[in-house]
């Protein structure tokens, strides 16, 4: 069967709820690779209502012809979830291994240590799902309904691919309030005793996979991390919003002279601190726990100057509604941090807003070096590593960027 083809009415799974998309929605962009179908393009009738969150359906065109196996929440804004183009196709604990095996798969080509983002939402094919591998231990982020109904079968798949032996269900975020589900985060199998320690960019990283933020640590900026080492050598960082140590660590491992570690998380920036001493550091290493505006303005009081400072803050543009207010918040931000910077030292500016483009990131970060009264050359644009693969069909797969500027 070819892309452009839908499969025959007999190719659907008999006995499996049936829901329909309405006469204006766009059934082609699902045959080309969409992976939602949002609330107001499905016909919703009290059948559909009553399903329970993370049914399995087969999706229908207005013409009743069958598109794709789709995951149906009703309580989400994103009412049905593609799962696989073939709308016969069974979801079982196999299926499951299926995508997790050919996921692991890359990964393996890509890295010489299990330590990755193993499996990254729709754009590996398991909707709403996230997977961090941490060597023996993987945490799974079931972001979907049907992800959350089917948690042993997703656990156990994992295990059976990869061997690992401790699982853990990462049940928080904003993700999952949009989905209607609760918060919980709970050990599935085997056991957890205390950070585990991640060898990244010559760096070594404290992960603390229940009770850190997300998964524990951050692995899609690993390929920003070594591009900042790179500009590293000999010079004093700055890390802003730096976690567990984020940049400044791989900064350390690159040979920097000193990197100070700013975080509003005290426990965060003690495993920075851990992974600093872990790596033989901790004399040219130095946290400051504090609000980062506030800590920038305190910094330039104080007449301090850096060769090179990084900023990479939370999402502050995580949906439309607000675009406005994160892009001034990224203006500020590189407002502030401009003049810091020593002359012809470098400023890294960081935006993981699915809801800020490129563009417009670019644009406000400019904005703000220009206020800040400096000169500024754009070096470098950075993206998630390879372990965060983009589903082209799905902008918002691809929500990293990273400005690297030299100041005169």
């Amino acid at each position: 069967m070819t892309d452009d083809q839908t499969p025959d009415l007999a190719e659907t799974r008999p006995g499996r709820p049936v829901v329909r998309l309405r006469p204006k929605a766009e059934a082609r962009a699902i045959r080309h690779g969409f992976p939602w179908v949002y609330a107001d393009e499905l016909v919703v009738d009290r059948r559909t209502n009553a399903l329970i969150p993370g049914t399995i359906a087969t999706l229908e065109d207005a013409e009743r012809r069958p598109l794709a196996t789709v995951t149906v929440n009703p309580k989400s804004k994103i009412i049905a979830r593609v799962m696989d183009r073939d709308a016969g196709a069974e979801i079982t604990r196999d299926w499951i291994a299926a995508r997790i095996a050919h996921a692991a798969e890359l990964r393996a080509r890509l890295f010489d240590q299990p330590f990755y983002r193993l499996i990254h939402a729709e754009a590996d094919g398991l909707p709403g799902v996230i997977v961090d591998r941490f060597g023996d231990l993987a945490v799974i982020q079931p972001n979907a309904a049907w992800s959350e109904a089917m948690i042993g079968d997703l656990c156990a798949a994992l295990v059976a691919v990869t061997g690992v032996s401790t699982v853990i269900k990462n049940g928080s975020g904003r993700a999952r309030g949009l989905e209607g589900l609760s918060e919980e985060t709970v050990i599935l199998q085997g056991a957890v005793e205390g950070p585990v320690p991640v060898p990244m960019n010559g760096a070594t990283y404290m992960a603390d996979v229940l009770g850190g933020q997300k998964t524990g640590l951050f692995y899609d900026q690993r390929p920003n991390h070594a591009f900042a080492a790179r500009l590293a050598e000999g010079a004093r960082v700055l890390d802003v919003f730096s976690h567990v140590g984020g940049f400044a660590l791989a900064c350390l491992a690159g040979g920097a002279a000193s990197a100070l570690a700013v975080d509003g998380s005290a426990p965060a920036l003690d495993l920075a601190a851990q992974g600093a001493a872990a790596m033989g550091a901790a004399e040219r290493f130095a946290t400051r726990q504090g609000d980062a505006f506030a800590t920038l303005e305190a910094l330039a009081a104080e007449g301090a100057q850096f060769d090179l400072v990084i900023c990479d803050p939370p999402a502050f543009a995580p949906a439309k509604p607000a675009l406005a207010a994160g892009l001034r918040a990224y203006e500020r931000i590189a407002r502030l941090a401009a003049p810091l910077v020593a002359p012809g030292g470098y400023l890294t500016l960081c935006s993981c807003s699915h809801a800020a483009d490129l563009t417009q990131f670019r644009a406000a970060s400019a904005r703000g070096i220009g206020k800040g009264g400096r000169r500024s050359q754009l070096l470098h644009t950075g993206y998630a590593g390879p372990d965060h693969p983009m589903l082209p069909q799905l902008a918002e797969s691809g929500y990293l960027k990273a400005l690297f500027f030299r100041l005169d």
